[in-house]
């Protein structure tokens, strides 16, 4: 039974994965590379329950209880002792990845599983980063993390089914719906999703039409709930564009080639919500 975390990266998924974690009852290791980075975490984390304390989804104690859970490093060998499982959520570059996994394997106790919210990186490569490859495996939440239901499984060539069922039934835990899938890149949601972003963005710079006319197609024709424009926004843009690249090389098809239009906004930092301009603007 998993009752203690270490979730390595505050940013936007990490600090998402320890308010679930946290608000369910698990005690949270939170890890980012400095206090500024933590504590801008942590108010994500505060303002978020107190949304859901005004929502009735939970009271303020119960907020300040959760509050009271999560614990902050800097260090992630500091963070990973005396935890079950190591969640990493850091950026979505291969050598980072490696890296960090090589550090949590050297120092977190040879039963604590590792995994990685990764969107699309190999989790097989991952693990031949480490000692124990059958403890690893992918954790991938959707965001926002609070919200979303679905946990996308990834079991890498040597994950067992010991490490596989523990995860499967934390997700289900932490009121999530867990989906077992294999490590192909892209897994099952962003094979499917980025091909389609990346389309709406080539159909934006062929000027096939305007991007509030992109997103209404899709939200009022498709039902879909977001136009895929304003979801690679919430995304980030360089996020997609990180992905698109994983799936180009790794499959070698030229559908996944990303659009130049989503490098050139990345490349001039507009990456959306967080920078507070991408395909929408959100200065307000």
């Amino acid at each position: 039974m998993i009752d203690s975390v270490a979730v390595i990266g505050g940013g936007t998924m990490g600090n998402g994965i320890a308010h679930v974690c946290a608000q369910r009852g698990l005690g949270v290791h939170m890890v980012d590379i400095s206090s500024e980075a933590l504590e801008k975490g942590l108010a994500t984390i505060d303002r978020n329950m107190e949304r859901q304390v005004k929502k009735d989804r939970m009271s303020s104690q119960e907020k300040e209880e959760a509050l009271g859970r999560i614990r902050t490093f800097t260090d992630p060998a500091e963070a990973v002792q005396g935890v079950h499982l190591a969640v990493e959520a850091i950026p979505e570059r291969a050598e980072l990845k490696y890296e960090l996994f090589g550090t949590l394997d050297r120092e977190a106790a040879p039963e604590v599983i590792l995994a990685s919210n990764t969107s699309s990186i190999s989790i097989t490569e991952i693990a031949a980063r480490t000692s124990r490859p059958e403890k690893v495996i992918g954790m991938h939440f959707m965001n926002p993390v609070p919200v979303m239901k679905l946990v996308e499984v990834i079991r890498g060539l040597a994950t067992d089914d010991a490490t596989t069922e523990t995860v499967m039934e934390l997700s289900r835990t932490l009121g999530k719906t867990p989906v077992e899938v294999n490590d192909y890149p892209g897994f099952v949601s962003n094979r499917v999703l980025m091909p389609m972003i990346n389309e709406a963005v080539f159909a934006l710079m062929e000027g096939v039409a305007e991007v509030e006319a992109i997103d209404t197609v899709m939200k009022l024709g498709m039902n879909h709930p977001m136009g895929p424009l304003a979801l690679a926004d919430l995304i980030g843009l360089d996020t997609c564009l990180n992905i698109l690249e994983v799936l180009h090389r790794e499959l070698g098809d030229d559908r996944y080639r990303p659009c130049p239009l989503l490098r050139k906004y990345v490349a001039a930092g507009w990456l959306g919500r967080k920078s507070g301009r991408g395909f929408h603007s959100y200065q307000d």
